[in-house]
């Protein structure tokens, strides 16, 4: 059975608190988008830029808040303390993967901060200005973020209807995966990126001050001593069997398990640093040295978040010390902490959401509808092309609210997956070869990305995530060719294949001088604007 990070549905009691955990999750977003927006409007000189920035450069420090905001809540909507909790290491291993990707994205930060302007192909553009290259780079990267939006509004729907007073059923999920979407679009139209930048913030703050808030009393149930902590956890009723050694014929089930974990956690660490909304995060601080300590900031940020999952996991794992029952072990909290909890998460999934919606509309409007070659006597103005950003915003948004709408849509788990590992697998390798190796090609780079692309679609598709089982897609229908739930342990080795082996077979398309160009930028900032 392929890995999940599910946990068991918990009894729903009366509805007020999931009313209230919604209206107010509405309202705090609300409030940031319209505060930024009378901010912004002091001075209606402002210029369009800001759709896709956030105004001014922003300091080191409020990028990192910002940066997180936009991170933290997939980690948090697809589940870190579960694993531990029915894992035990193995769930450990996934949590430190999320801490784990950002020293991969601090390899790259300073470089794209330098070379790129606001997509994933203007980074690409420094070395070759051929336009395939850029169509192929955006499609990658809307690709990449619809699927990534996608997965936060599943999510959210699965949050919104395991909250008291939910039923649980696919039209709550739905209307509660639209009601994000709108709320996402609403911050990208109203506020542009710094309203997203305001609430990526407040959601950093939110997410790792309830997550804190949480763990402190598991702890202190244990006199605050971690090791008091494991040593329970490793008790009768703790984590399962995966984290000691094998019972006889146990085999068959345990390492396909651990294959699967292992694909993912392969994909969260590589995957990080090809996200399209992570990449845009880069540009908005003043120098390299500003964009290097925001990814710092992050991590900082992670790693509070991966010891709170991991005190939270281990103290679900801690048998009860009595015969009474510790809060939470069998029912859901109500009243006001169930509602703090439930609009701390769900304001975190907006943010995120809202980032994924803005880096998706700028890639389809700057890359593949023609703004970045279009020069302004040929009807290209900034503010025509701020205004095709908000409308793209409602398309994307819409495209992603329709693969998560009907009974029987992919889980987030599974759109997750598929999302970090095509941008591990398509985004990364022509990233890496493109900041690093003097001999990248265009048809090298045209390989990278449609082979990513094309390897993380096939596999997943004859995985069994998608048949072949009852938590499988398709439970029904059983066409697995692919023994992995997640593509990344091949997608990605095929990907930087890919570019390698076009970039050989295209040794005439070698530029010298201008990966020198390039590479005098990306270390100097010399151009950058």
């Amino acid at each position: 059975m392929p890995y999940s990070l599910a946990v068991p549905a918990v009894p729903a009691v009366p509805a007020v608190p999931a009313v209230l955990a919604v209206l107010a999750a509405l309202a705090v977003p609300v409030v940031l988008v319209l505060s930024a927006r009378r901010r912004a409007g002091r001075s209606r000189r402002r210029p369009p830029e800001e759709s896709r920035r956030s105004g001014r450069p922003l300091p080191a420090g409020r990028n990192g808040l910002a940066l997180a905001g936009a991170q933290l809540p997939a980690a948090v909507l697809l589940g870190a303390a579960g694993p531990v909790a029915l894992r035990g290491h193995d769930g450990m291993l996934y949590c430190a993967a999320l801490l784990a990707a950002w020293p991969v994205v601090l390899l790259v930060a300073e470089l794209v901060r330098n070379r790129g302007r606001r997509t994933l192909a203007d980074v690409l553009a420094v070395r070759t200005r051929r336009r395939s290259v850029r169509i192929a780079a955006g499609i990658s990267s809307v690709t990449v973020s619809v699927l990534y939006l996608a997965a936060l509004l599943a999510a959210a729907g699965a949050l919104v209807a395991l909250l008291p007073g939910g039923d649980g059923g696919a039209a709550v999920r739905g209307c509660a995966a639209a009601a994000t979407g709108v709320l996402a679009v609403l911050c990208v139209l109203l506020g542009g990126m710094r309203a997203v930048t305001r609430l990526q913030m407040a959601a950093a703050v939110l997410l790792t001050a309830g997550a804190v808030a949480l763990a402190s009393p598991v702890l202190l149930r244990h006199g605050a001593d971690p090791a008091a902590l494991l040593a329970a956890a490793a008790g009768p009723g703790g984590p399962g069997p995966a984290t000691g050694p094998p019972a006889p014929g146990a085999g068959q089930g345990r390492w396909p398990d651990r294959l699967d974990l292992f694909g993912l956690t392969l994909a969260l660490v590589l995957g990080t640093a090809g996200l399209p909304h992570v990449l845009a995060r880069l540009r908005t601080v003043p120098t390299a040295r500003a964009a290097r300590h925001s990814v710092v900031w992050a991590a900082g940020l992670t790693g509070v978040l991966v010891l709170t999952a991991v005190v939270l996991g281990l103290g679900a794992a801690t048998p009860p010390p009595g015969p009474v029952p510790v809060p939470g072990a069998g029912a859901v909290p109500s009243g006001p902490v169930a509602v703090a909890v439930a609009v701390a998460v769900l304001v975190t999934a907006s943010a995120a959401a809202a980032g994924a919606v803005l880096a998706a509309s700028v890639s389809v409007v700057h890359d593949l509808c023609g703004f970045a070659g279009r020069r302004r006597d040929r009807g290209r103005t900034p503010r025509s092309e701020s205004v095709a950003v908000r409308r793209t915003a409602v398309a994307v948004a819409a495209a992603a609210v329709a693969l998560v709408f009907p009974a029987g849509a992919p889980d987030a788990l599974l759109l997750a997956g598929a999302a970090f590992a095509a941008a591990a697998s398509a985004h990364l390798p022509v990233l890496l070869y493109s900041l690093f190796w003097r001999r990248f090609t265009p048809r090298g780079a045209l390989w990278a990305v449609y082979g990513g692309l094309a390897s993380v679609a096939v596999l997943t598709l004859f995985s069994p995530a998608v048949s072949g089982g009852p938590q499988a897609l398709l439970p029904e229908r059983d066409f697995v060719l692919f023994p992995l739930s997640n593509p990344a342990p091949v997608s990605v080795p095929l990907g930087f294949l890919a570019g390698w082996l076009g970039s050989w077979l295209s040794p005439g398309q070698v530029d010298g001088p201008g990966y020198a160009r390039a590479e005098i930028r990306a270390l100097t900032g010399a151009g950058v604007r």
